[in-house]
């Protein structure tokens, strides 16, 4: 990987929807060989997948840090995450908490509902959630 594949890389991390001719033109390259240069990116798995971020004014977003049992193992509980809607990603961590679930549902109900499952979870000894207010880019 070269600073032109790094170039093309954060040019899709900004839009992964522009078109190869566009990048082509920023990066000084034919369209063709930013074609091939993506290609090799994702056959080697440097670019994993391509993925959409939806507008956030009409959710509420929330991170609930979580303490896992010492006698249970952390992937369960992180693989009984991912099948709690609402939670979008799922961050194995360092520290006092041993996970971070990332959280969006339209209104704080949901979040209080994703929030009260996440307790459910065997295993899950403590929560601590906050709410985000705003993101700032």
């Amino acid at each position: 990987m070269d600073n032109i594949d790094e170039n093309i890389i954060n040019i899709l991390k900004d839009d992964a929807r522009k078109p190869f001719v566009e990048i082509a033109n920023i990066v000084g390259l034919s369209e063709s060989a930013v074609r091939r240069r993506v290609k090799a990116l994702v056959d080697n798995g440097i670019i994993k997948r391509f993925t959409i971020e939806l507008a956030t004014q009409d959710k509420t977003s929330a991170l609930a840090l979580i303490s896992v049992s010492p006698s249970i193992d952390t992937s369960k509980v992180s693989e009984e995450l991912k099948k709690i809607k609402g939670v979008d990603i799922i961050y194995e961590i360092t520290g006092q908490y041993d996970i971070v679930a990332i959280m969006s549902a339209p209104t704080i109900t949901e979040i209080n509902r994703c929030i009260d499952n996440i307790r459910r979870i065997e295993g899950v000894d403590d929560t601590n959630t906050v709410i985000i207010l705003r993101v700032v880019t």
